[in-house]
């Protein structure tokens, strides 16, 4: 429980800090793990990317202002944290679908989120397939896409870049310096620009000389809890992804540690029921 615990006091953090400087990193902080993580764990078991989470509470709280004080509209707006009047009516509409001129008229309807709170819950009872190993530091080689920390806007940005990618007539290439562990076509997640960014790697394991068109990253030495995936891509790998954050890690005995994350991609046929692949996620001992 003490990782939801931690999860729950990063919430209160933001919470206490919403018409404050809210700190991602120093929130990733008390929840144990980078924010790269922290962004990542949260928006797959909140449903929400954290900075929607932020947006909507604040929103929320700017509705109870406008509706119950005599405060203006522009003070409401830099009570919050909007310096831009403009930018606080666009926040304003986006949750609510009006003015915030118009929040204190009888009868209007307003949305309101609540804080949320995480508490570990029986869910599924299906197996998911795992081993723990320690892997030494390795090479990867392959082309690169820089992303946003945004679960949402990553489930359709990644799947594009993979069919660019199979385009781009460079899976041959990429197959033919692939000769180390893990073997097959990889897809990695390496954090940027202090957690809100990453670079997503469509790479291969090597130790051979790198072709120009291909840039290397270093994955650092690990220990890695390997789980098995069978299912069509990239619905079941996304799936597995959300499982392991919110059915496995909470209880497993293990965190997050400051590795890249790993989905290894074997030859097949990626559009089969029976197509197997592999999620590799860093971990350390809590």
């Amino acid at each position: 429980m003490d990782w939801l615990d931690r999860l729950n006091s990063a919430v209160s953090y933001l919470e206490e800090n919403l018409t404050g400087v809210i700190d991602y990193r120093h929130a990733a902080q008390i929840a144990c793990c980078s924010e790269f993580h922290f962004q990542r764990i949260f928006s797959y078991i909140a449903g929400i990317p954290l900075s929607e989470y932020v947006r909507r509470r604040k929103m929320t709280e700017a509705a109870f202002d406008l509706q119950h004080t005599d405060m203006k509209v522009i003070d409401t707006a830099l009570k919050f944290g909007y310096e831009s009047p403009t930018a606080f009516n666009r926040a304003f509409q986006n949750v609510h679908g009006i003015a915030p001129s118009n929040a204190r008229a009888e009868g209007v309807n307003l949305k309101a989120y609540p804080r949320i709170r995480f508490q570990l819950s029986v869910t599924g009872g299906s197996e998911m397939n795992y081993r723990i190993e320690k892997k030494a530091a390795f090479k990867i080689a392959g082309i690169k896409k820089r992303l946003p920390v945004n679960v949402e806007e990553n489930f359709t940005e990644i799947p594009q870049f993979w069919n660019q990618f199979m385009q781009s007539g460079l899976s041959e290439k990429l197959c033919a310096i692939m000769n180390s562990e893990p073997s097959g076509i990889l897809g990695v997640c390496a954090m940027e620009n202090d957690g809100k960014e990453f670079d997503y790697y469509i790479a291969a394991a090597t130790a051979k000389e790198i072709p120009d068109e291909f840039c290397s990253y270093m994955v650092p030495e690990s220990l890695w809890a390997i789980f098995e995936c069978i299912g069509a891509m990239p619905d079941a790998i996304q799936e597995l992804e959300k499982r392991i954050l919110t059915e496995w890690l909470p209880t497993s005995g293990y965190e997050y540690s400051n590795g890249p994350d790993i989905e290894v991609y074997p030859e097949g046929d990626i559009n089969s029921p029976l197509y197997k692949s592999e999620v590799w996620l860093p971990i350390q001992k809590k």
